[in-house]
């Protein structure tokens, strides 16, 4: 028998991971617009890591590889719906 007046658990939250040491990417290529979209939201902003889960290391990484792309126009740098 279980009780109605139980509290819900909304605290269950999915576990962050850093995909670039999950799978061991060591280079993150600036020429692929395609994967770098995950990391930007639809206004063309970069994501935060907490969002993300990616860690400090290859966020930085990422960063640079967006605005590498950006410049050289494989990426937009701002748009009104990217995805």
């Amino acid at each position: 028998m279980t009780l109605q007046n139980e509290p819900i658990n909304r605290e269950q939250k999915k576990e962050k991971y850093c995909r670039f040491k999950k799978t061991g990417i060591k280079y993150i290529d600036y020429k692929n617009p395609d994967f770098l979209l995950a990391f930007v939201n639809e206004q063309g902003k970069l994501l935060p890591r907490r969002i993300t889960g990616t860690s400090l290391k290859y966020q930085r990484k990422v960063a640079q590889a967006v605005k590498r792309a950006r410049h050289l126009a494989f990426l937009p740098y701002v748009t009104d719906s990217l995805k």
